[in-house]
């Protein structure tokens, strides 16, 4: 057994992203492809603020082979976030690959101007609406009118520039799963790992590891006794905790207001049944002749409430 840093920590994932070889064999076997080259892009690091959820992402242009042996230049675009947050930060991110230039080849290998194929990968530490796979692959088809696949003239770039395949990493159902190369590198993300004592640490059996197992692991031990990543961590659990005591308040606090909007329906509603009420007395009391003076006086009500309720119901 070894103990190795949490990489649901995003400090620890950037520092584990940064080695060359592990990103290689991590995105290869989520790609279920040989990655021939790999460049890390310079990424954008939102990190954890009192204002927004933590968000990590990654760019990395790849060269990967295909089944066919061809070689083909592509944009991983990582992003991995340990709280549940709204697809709208996805989207904008991945909107701004979408027309950002440096994803366009230059105009001598791609004189039609055609963006880089893009494949979206989305590590979430928290479970998605009923799907119950740790890994779920989100691949496209070319279809015909009939629903039959297309085979001639596929992939075709203006197609592939304009739409993606995505990959959903659920961390919370990984749970001991060891059924794949795939998940056997993925336990390293098991929370069920975790030390009770302490949840940037987590403890690993190592015996029977493959290489490229060990590899990924080696690199999360060495996190483990950096100094300057253990910092990190204990920051993003200082923030984190900020932001669920801000949570906590609003929660709080729209809690009153939704027991002070019921406390005034609730009244409006009373008032309304007394009104009802008064409204059918008066129409009573015109049956019998009374006047609207004698009515308002037998009620204990102004004349002005009288005439108004009058002028509306009546």
């Amino acid at each position: 057994m070894v103990l190795i840093a949490n990489p649901i920590y995003d400090s620890v994932f950037k520092y584990m992203m940064e080695d060359e070889r592990v990103a290689k064999i991590m995105l290869s076997a989520l790609l279920q492809k040989e990655i021939i080259k790999l460049e890390m892009r310079p990424h954008e690091y939102t990190g954890v603020t009192q204002r927004k959820i933590s968000m990590m992402r990654i760019d990395f242009a790849a060269t990967i082979r295909n089944d066919d042996g061809s070689e083909q230049l592509i944009l991983i675009e990582l992003q991995k976030t340990w709280l549940v947050t709204e697809t709208l930060r996805f989207r904008q991110y991945l909107g701004s690959q979408y027309i950002c230039k440096k994803n366009i080849p230059d105009e001598d290998v791609n004189p039609n101007g055609y963006g880089l194929p893009i494949v979206s990968i989305y590590i979430l530490g928290h479970k998605l609406g009923d799907l119950q796979e740790p890994v779920v692959y989100v691949r496209r088809r070319y279809l015909d009118y009939n629903s039959k696949p297309i085979e001639t003239g596929v992939p075709d770039p203006f197609i592939e520039s304009l739409t993606h395949d995505s990959i959903i990493i659920q961390i919370p159902y990984l749970n001991g799963k060891v059924r794949n190369r795939l998940e056997r590198l993925l336990q390293v993300f098991d929370q069920s790992y975790c030390l009770k004592s302490n949840e940037h640490v987590m403890e690993i059996d190592e015996s029977g590891m493959e290489l490229e197992e060990k590899l990924v692991v080696d690199r999360l031990i060495r996190a483990f006794v950096a100094p300057e990543v253990r910092r990190d961590m204990e920051v993003e659990d200082e923030i984190l905790s900020e932001i669920e005591s801000r949570d906590t308040t609003i929660m709080m606090k729209n809690r009153v207001i939704e027991q002070k909007d019921r406390t005034i329906e609730q009244k409006e509603k009373e008032l309304s049944q007394k009104d009802d009420m008064i409204i059918n007395m008066i129409r009573l009391f015109k049956k019998q002749g009374m006047t609207d003076e004698e009515i308002a006086k037998e009620l204990d009500i102004s004349i002005e409430k009288l005439l108004r309720l009058s002028k509306v119901n009546l």
